[in-house]
């Protein structure tokens, strides 16, 4: 398992679909998995350090494990097929329990949790954003299509805001 944090969230244009966008703690690679609006505005509100007048879905959640007396010690990102992505709540006493990324993730901030991804996900949907620099060749030349969709993702993540989701 590799460790990973929230960057944050973000819209996919021109489709306006959220994603939220994970980065490896130890390497360049993000991984993006596209969520649903509610759970990007939970994530975005919760990295944003916004507590509601009253507990949303993800806040009570977290509240009604803490009152049982667990807590949840980390958040994975198990497997992923199809483009839908598997999510796993790991809590203190051992039970593991399973879930949608996207609910994990809103959780995973709530309750300062730790969040993992497996290998073979990191493998599988991982990107390398990084800034390319001129003459270095370590590695080959990208194609013209791959140039192409990865300028179009950055510029992406450059121009959305968790504020785009406030309605």
């Amino acid at each position: 398992m590799i460790e990973v944090e929230i960057v944050g969230v973000r819209i996919e244009l021109p489709s306006n679909q959220p994603l939220v966008l994970l980065r490896e703690l130890k390497g360049e690679r993000h991984v993006p998995i596209w969520i649903g609006t509610p759970e990007a505005s939970a994530i975005a509100l919760a990295q944003q350090g916004v507590v509601p007048p009253r507990p949303m879905t993800h806040d009570l959640l977290v509240d009604v494990v803490e009152s049982l007396g667990h807590s949840i010690i980390s958040v994975n990102i198990v497997a992923v097929e199809d483009n839908i992505f598997y999510g796993q709540l790991q809590f203190d006493d051992g039970t593991v329990v399973s879930s949608r990324a996207s609910d994990a993730l809103a959780l995973a901030l709530r309750a300062k949790c730790r969040i993992w991804c497996a290998d073979a996900v990191m493998e599988e949907a991982g990107v390398r954003i990084t800034e390319h620099d001129e003459g270095e060749d370590s590695e080959p030349a990208a194609s013209v299509d791959e140039e192409r969709e990865m300028r179009r993702f950055r510029e992406f993540l450059d121009d959305v805001e968790p504020e785009d989701f406030e309605g």
